[in-house]
């Protein structure tokens, strides 16, 4: 079976920085599409950005400018670089892969366990 982890969540002061990981393992063919998604107490879950196999990035607009999405297809691994953190930025962060396991089969999609940020003002 297929397994997210993630790791690099903690506590940080505004306008700081954190460094998330994603990490993909166990029966894998490809991957198509990696991300992240963040969910805050009370709210509904969101994404925060998404990356495919071949680079190509999107990000949700509260973030724009401040996060950058990366990948790393030999790792199966994704990253979020996470800079001028606000206090609203804090959620617990969840990892999302579009994952193929055969390779005329279609990806399913995987949830990592979430890592918590919190942001203090």
């Amino acid at each position: 079976q297929v397994q997210l982890v993630e790791s690099g969540g903690g506590l940080v002061q505004a306008g700081g920085s954190l460094r998330l990981s994603c990490v993909a393992s166990g029966s894998i063919f490809s991957i198509n599409v990696m991300g992240w998604y963040r969910q805050a107490p009370g709210k509904q879950r969101e994404l925060v950005a998404s990356i495919t196999s071949g680079g190509y990035a999107n990000y949700a607009d509260s973030v724009k400018g401040r996060f950058t999405i990366s990948g790393d297809n030999a790792k199966n691994t994704v990253y979020l670089q996470m800079r001028s953190l606000k206090p609203e930025d804090t959620a617990v962060y969840y990892c999302n892969a579009d994952i193929v396991q055969v390779a005329t089969a279609w990806g399913r999609d995987y949830w990592g366990q979430g890592t918590q940020v919190t942001v203090s003002s």
